[in-house]
């Protein structure tokens, strides 16, 4: 069955070009949220912009969804938990209308300030109204940006062109990205709220910014600030606003998103040239729309085709900056997870990820994702790094990372420690050269054998004959082995225990796995499934 992908909300058509060339496309651009409902099941991927709301109840009988592409950057019209309790990654454009949304709050910034709304209307009305349209510079003001991601990064370049001085607060950023744009770093709001003659949003909608700027926050504020909303309805508190602007603490405001949109009832219609109001037009730029089309598509193309997406919401950690120096372990990190998985038994209750030598030095969040989708995909199936970290905290399993300089004679290890109410077990792996991965510790043996999809693990007394009776039994069974490596514990001494790890080439039944069990001198016989590559 080929990839089959719904686009809707009249998203630019090159994104139909893009997708064509390899998926089975539907363009809807305009679709009644029943009827998108009724076909959703019959889709592995769905592109939107913000028209169409993605529901618990559309995901829950969307029965082939992989993956949902917002073309835009908010994606406060998609349900993200129900996205992620699914394994459905949703995916956006985070910097393809950074330039357009950008430029829309400057402008309407100036548009507060120098009253163009109002005089374009008074003249259109006949009338020549100078000395009423009084305006101000912005020349030597003060701009406070809340977040400074692409689109306040930006609006910061700009107004400090200006000749403006720049406040910026953004919890996430460090005060280096502020320095370099010749902003002045603050660490909280108050320093905002007191000091900027404009304030400037460029934050999500979450529930920490819901309502951020409300009554007691506007009252925090230098009286004749002018407020500009250019990000998401909802983080304004436009009941709280319009009383600021008709009570005189608050100059002016221009808003281009709304709690409700299109805006009905909102007392900022009332205001008159006290606002600007656009209908969120922050991203409705020609090239913006165009721009967003092409990134979102290309993302689904490279999901249907099995790549990473350059922006997943849900699973950040997979962003291509912090996958790319790790990526040639995650095969072997979900490898060395159901590895451990498969041969601990127990309820699993904790899995600790070390980085050893020169992994330690990086950011190794991919690959703790990776581990704990080994570990759960031996027990549950719909597993994936969507919602892997997920299904780890529901089931109590505690998981951690830690780093260690210590990697032996190697450049790079990765330990995985996994602990269940019965057993902790130990996997450690490596890659040579740049694609050769490599198991080198399990359960406390020393060996160094290739991941395989099928292997078998018999820890045995280490005497003679061992490895005869175990080919011989499996040769009766028609199983060819492929590979194999005997190792001893750590430190153990001749004739204590071992292990045979070998590689064969195809499944081991558990009829064989008794017969090996009953060949004397084998402690145990288990049978590993390996699918990561």
């Amino acid at each position: 069955m080929g990839y089959k992908v719904l686009v809707t909300d009249q998203i630019d058509e090159i994104a139909v070009k893009i997708l064509g060339g390899c998926c089975e496309v539907d363009y809807k651009p305009v679709l009644p949220a029943e009827d998108l409902r009724a076909i959703i099941k019959d889709y592995d991927a769905l592109m939107i912009r913000s028209s169409s709301k993605v529901t618990r109840e559309l995901i829950s009988d969307a029965e082939r969804l992989k993956v949902i592409g917002r073309a835009g950057v908010g994606v406060d019209n998609v349900d993200l938990d129900a996205a992620t309790d699914k394994g459905i990654v949703v995916i956006n454009s985070p910097e393809g209308n950074t330039v357009a949304a950008s430029e829309h709050t400057i402008g309407m910034m100036l548009s507060t300030i120098r009253h163009i709304p109002s005089a374009d209307a008074s003249v259109k009305d006949g009338r020549w109204e100078r000395s009423r349209l009084m305006g101000q510079q912005v020349f030597n003001k003060t701009i406070g940006i809340v977040g400074l991601g692409k689109v306040g990064g930006r609006v910061a370049s700009v107004a400090k062109a200006m000749g403006m001085r720049v406040l910026v607060y953004d919890p996430f950023v460090g005060r280096d990205l502020a320095e370099e744009l010749g902003a002045t770093y603050v660490i909280s709001l108050d320093d905002i709220w007191k000091s900027a003659d404009f304030i400037t949003l460029h934050v999500p909608k979450n529930k920490v910014t819901l309502n951020l700027i409300n009554k007691d926050t506007i009252a925090r504020m230098k009286k004749g600030v002018i407020i500009i909303n250019c990000a998401r309805g909802g983080i304004v508190n436009e009941a709280d606003l319009a009383e600021a602007i008709q009570n005189g603490h608050v100059e002016m405001a221009a808003v281009d998103v709304f709690d409700k949109e299109p805006p009905e009832g909102s007392p900022l219609l009332r205001l008159g040239d006290k606002v600007v109001l656009t209908p969120h037009l922050g991203a409705s730029t020609k090239e913006a729309q165009i721009n967003v089309a092409v990134d979102v598509a290309e993302q689904i193309r490279d999901i249907s085709q099995g790549l990473p997406a350059r922006s997943a919401v849900n699973i950040p950690s997979l962003k291509p900056e912090i996958l790319g120096p790790v990526k040639h372990y995650m095969g072997l990190a979900e490898n060395l997870g159901a590895l451990a998985r498969q041969i601990t038994d127990g309820a699993a209750r904790e899995i600790e990820i070390v980085a050893c030598g020169e992994l330690a030095a990086l950011d190794v969040s991919p690959l703790v994702i990776a581990v704990v989708k080994g570990v759960l995909c031996c027990s549950s199936e719909g597993v994936n790094y969507v919602n892997a970290p997920r299904l780890a905290e529901r089931r109590g399993i505690h998981v951690k990372k830690s780093a260690s300089t210590d990697s032996e004679s190697y450049v790079s290890l990765l330990k995985v420690i996994l602990t269940t109410d019965k057993e902790t077990n130990k996997t450690t792996g490596t890659i040579l050269g740049e694609d050769i991965p490599r198991i080198l510790r399990l359960a406390g043996y020393q060996t160094s054998i290739e991941p395989a999809e099928h292997m078998l693990v018999l820890p045995h007394k280490d005497k003679p004959g061992m490895v005869a009776q175990v080919a011989t039994l499996l040769s009766g069974e028609n199983i060819n082995i492929s590979m194999m490596q005997v190792g001893r514990k750590v430190r153990a001494l001749v004739g204590g225990e071992s292990v045979m790890i070998l590689n064969v080439d195809e499944p081991v039944s558990d009829e064989t796995l008794v017969q090996l069990q009953k060949i004397d001198g084998i402690y145990s016989a288990k049978y590993v499934n390996l699918t990561a590559k």
